[in-house]
C-alpha cells in the first residue's frame, strides 16, 4: 500500500504554534523606524459631484508630511478586479459612502486624524438609488452615465415554453437574500517602505499578484519596482481580494521617503470592504406529476453596489448554477449585475452560488410536497449523475457524487435520530 506523507494523516500547520502563542506579526503589528501613520478622508454622502478639495490647512499642520488627492497620482486613477471602475481617490464624482477623497501621512495617528478634519470638500449631492430593481429603470439616477446595468449573463437550453405548457406542477416564487459582511477578525492593514528604488508592501491580502499589477499601474512604475509581501492574513473569505490599503500606502511611501502604515478601524472596514451580493431571485420551476424536473425560468438581480469588483463573475456563476445539482432539460436563466449607491459587493465564500442554493432548494421542497414524495426522493430523482448534461451543455463524465452524498447523509441522519 502506498505510504503518503500528508493525506490521511494529522499534520501540524507550520504557522499554528506562533499564532496560538500570540507571536505572529500581522500587518497592524509592524513597526518600522521613522514610520508615519496614514489616514483616509472618506465621503459621508452616497452620491455627489465632487467640486473641489482644499488641503492647505491640513498640509500646514505640524507633523503632517503629505496630503494627497487624485491630482497627485502619477499613473492611472482607477483599479478593479474585472472592470477598472473604482477610483484610487475620487476626482469628479462620489458614488458611495466611504469613497476615498484624500490620504494623509503624519507623525502620529492623532495628527493624521486632525489633518483630515481640516480638509475642506465642496460637492453637490445627487439623487441616490439603493434598490437594484429601481436602478434598472430608465428614469433611475445614474450611478454611471452609461447606465446602471453593468452586465447581463444569459443561459438558454431547450424549450421552456413547451415544458411549462406540459407541466403538471409549476412552482413560482420570489426570493431575496441579504448583503453580508465578511467580518474577518483582522481589519485591512499594511505597511509600505522603500528598498532602494523598489517600493515594498507588507499587507493583509489574498491577492498579492493582482495587487502588484495595480500598484505599478497606478504609480506608473515597472513591475520590477513593486514588491508585494503577503503578511499573515487574519481572515479574508474573498473580502481581501480587492484593493484596500495598497495603493494609498505605496503613494505615500514614495512621496515621503518614509515607511508608512495604514490600519483600518473596524467601522472603516465595515463601510469600505466588499460584501456578499444581495440578490432578488425570480424562480419558476416546472415538473411532471412524479416530481421530475422539466424546466426552470430564473431571473437574478444582483446588487453590486457602486463598483463592479467581482460582480460580473459572481452573477455569471449564479446563472450557471441556477439549476443547482439537478439535471434540468429546459433552462432559461438571466443574471443582472446592477450598480447602485450601496457598498460594493464582491467575492464571498461560494461566489454567488449560496444565494441560488437558497432558492432552488426551497423550490425542490415545494415540488416534493406537490408530488407527494419526500424531499430526499425528489433530489435523488433529479440528481446530476455520470453523463448528465448541465445547463451549459457540459457532459459530466466523472466525479459526480451527489447521489452517494445524499444517501450517506440520509444514513447518518437515520443513525443519529435513532439514537435520540
Amino acid at each position: 500500500m502506498l505510504e503518503l506523507n500528508v493525506v490521511g494523516k494529522s499534520v501540524t500547520r507550520k504557522d499554528a504554534l506562533d499564532k496560538v502563542l500570540g507571536k505572529t506579526q500581522y500587518s497592524g503589528d509592524i513597526k518600522l523606524p521613522g514610520m508615519l501613520h496614514v489616514k483616509v478622508l472618506r465621503s459621508q454622502v452616497a452620491h455627489a459631484v465632487l467640486r473641489n478639495i482644499d488641503c492647505r490647512a491640513a498640509e500646514s499642520l505640524p507633523g503632517v508630511h503629505a496630503v494627497l488627492t487624485a491630482k497627485d497620482i502619477p499613473g492611472s486613477n482607477t483599479h478593479g478586479i474585472i472592470i477598472r471602475d473604482e477610483p484610487v481617490l475620487a476626482i469628479d464624482k462620489i458614488r458611495k459612502i466611504g469613497d476615498p477623497l484624500a490620504v494623509v501621512a503624519a507623525e502620529t495617528e492623532k495628527i493624521a486624524l486632525q489633518a483630515l478634519s481640516l480638509i475642506q470638500v465642496e460637492f453637490e449631492e445627487l439623487p441616490t438609488v439603493f434598490d437594484p430593481e429601481e436602478a434598472m429603470k430608465t428614469e433611475a439616477p445614474k450611478v454611471y452615465k452609461e447606465g446602471n446595468i453593468q452586465y447581463v449573463r444569459k443561459i438558454r437550453k431547450g424549450d421552456i415554453e413547451s415544458a411549462f405548457a406540459q407541466a403538471d406542477i409549476v412552482i413560482e416564487n420570489i426570493y431575496r437574500t441579504q448583503m453580508q459582511e465578511h467580518a474577518y477578525i483582522e481589519p485591512e492593514a499594511g505597511v509600505a517602505y522603500l528598498d532602494g528604488d523598489v517600493v515594498v508592501l507588507r499587507v493583509s491580502t489574498q491577492n498579492p499578484h493582482f495587487d502588484r499589477t495595480e500598484v505599478a499601474r497606478n504609480l506608473a512604475l515597472p513591475l520590477n519596482k513593486v514588491r508585494i509581501v503577503q503578511a499573515p492574513t487574519g481572515g479574508g473569505f474573498g473580502g481581501k481580494l480587492d484593493i484596500s490599503v495598497q495603493i494609498h500606502i505605496a503613494l505615500l511611501a514614495i512621496r515621503t521617503k518614509r515607511p508608512v502604515r495604514l490600519v483600518y478601524t473596524r467601522e472603516e472596514s465595515f463601510v469600505t470592504s466588499t460584501k456578499r451580493h444581495p440578490y432578488i431571485i425570480y424562480y419558476k420551476t416546472a415538473a411532471d406529476k412524479n416530481g421530475k424536473l422539466m424546466a426552470i425560468d430564473v431571473t437574478v438581480i444582483g446588487d453590486t453596489g457602486a463598483y463592479a469588483s467581482y460582480g460580473p463573475g459572481t452573477l455569471t456563476r449564479s446563472a450557471v448554477h441556477a439549476t443547482g445539482p439537478y439535471e434540468v432539460p429546459n433552462v432559461k436563466a438571466d443574471a443582472y449585475t446592477v450598480y447602485t449607491n450601496n457598498p460594493t459587493a464582491g467575492a464571498c465564500r461560494g461566489f454567488g452560488v449560496p444565494q441560488l442554493a437558497f432558492a432552488h432548494e426551497q423550490q425542490m421542497d415545494m415540488i416534493a410536497q406537490k408530488a407527494g414524495i419526500s424531499p430526499i426522493q425528489v433530489r435523488l430523482l433529479n440528481a446530476l449523475r455520470p453523463n448528465s448534461i448541465t445547463a451549459t451543455r457540459q457532459v459530466l463524465e466523472t466525479g459526480v457524487g451527489f447521489i452517494e452524498t445524499i444517501k450517506a447523509a440520509q444514513a447518518k441522519a437515520q443513525e443519529i435520530m435513532g439514537q435520540v
